[in-house]
């Protein structure tokens, strides 16, 4: 979460009377993430999520967005539905911005796993994939394998600059993962994308909600599972990995709702992927903030760092 777009008192407050929402008490921006304008809003009748889509988030993509989160909530996932106003609109235009009104949801997110959270967190991103697999809408991953070689090039020799070396690097790790992918060979469906320790709101080791569904797309199963292994089972800096962590997130998947053998043939070379694709958007996005944006930019090399042990050995086993 982030802001980039200010919204003020009086238009925020003129905003709420299209629902039944109550009057404004406060609000406040939260400065975590990269994507979108997000505040934490409280009314006289309870608390929310105001967010602001910003460039990266397409208007046209919201209703596929929202139409995910309506299903996992009618099977009963923890998810935040957005509000609809008193004329059954759930998508707004604030600011110039798309805009929803969001249910808030109970919950921290967790900065240092433990085995039991990372249990939680998995068997529910397994319970998620079983909700969506009668899910009939389809997104392209907007992220996808087919967008990180264009990326790099976009990111070109500006990558020597958060390290020197870093463009050859990752151009012959780029090379390895793509020609060595395998997903047209298994199993697609619905994906979060994303699901990072800060999109998942524990208590104590219970997973309470499942938010920020704004990558969620169709692509390889799986790879939500190696995404989430590369974002739960290290430090955050990407120079440790915790065995015992990685290993209780598979266990949690797996008892909700499994792995083929392929696709278990496959996690380590679609959590290199993950790898890449986060260290690209991360650089990306680390060159081109606004350096006044109330934004929380993410280090670009912990996932470089992530690649390198993948690389080195067995992560999986």
């Amino acid at each position: 979460m982030a802001v980039y777009t200010q919204v003020s008192a009086e238009a925020l407050a003129a905003f709420l009377t299209r629902f039944d929402a109550g009057e404004l008490v406060s609000a406040k921006g939260i400065a975590e993430g990269v994507e979108n304008s997000n505040y934490l809003v409280d009314t006289t009748t309870g608390r929310f999520i105001l967010t602001l889509y910003e460039k990266r988030v397409s208007a046209d993509d919201l209703p596929f967005f929202l139409a995910v989160l309506d299903h996992l909530a009618a099977r009963g996932l923890p998810v935040p539905r957005a509000l609809p106003d008193r004329e059954g609109r759930a998508i707004h235009s604030l600011e110039g911005r798309p805009a929803c009104l969001i249910e808030f949801l109970p919950g921290v997110s967790v900065t240092h796993p433990t085995p039991a959270q990372a249990h939680a967190a998995g068997e529910a991103m397994g319970r998620m994939h079983a909700v969506l697999a009668d899910f009939t809408p389809t997104r392209p991953n907007s992220m996808g394998i087919d967008t990180w070689q264009p990326l790099f090039e976009r990111c070109g020799r500006d990558l020597d600059a958060i390290s020197p070396g870093l463009y050859d690097d990752v151009g012959f790790q780029l090379d390895a993962v793509r020609s060595g992918w395998a997903g047209d060979l298994l199993p697609h469906g619905v994906i979060h994308a994303d699901l990072f320790p800060d999109n998942v709101l524990m208590r104590g080791d219970s997973v309470t909600g499942l938010i920020d569904f704004y990558f969620a797309c169709t692509d390889v199963r799986a790879f939500d599972l190696a995404i989430m292994h590369t974002a739960w089972a290290f430090d955050t800096t990407g120079s440790h990995f915790e065995r015992e962590v990685g290993n209780a997130l598979i266990r949690g998947y797996e008892q909700a709702f499994g792995l083929t053998p392929a696709e278990r043939a496959e996690l380590t070379k679609l959590a290199k992927g993950a790898c890449i694709r986060f260290l690209l958007s991360r650089a990306w996005d680390w060159l081109n903030t606004p350096a006044d944006a109330l934004v929380t930019r993410k280090d670009p090399l912990a996932y470089w760092r992530r690649l390198q042990l993948y690389d080195r050995g067995d992560l999986f086993a």
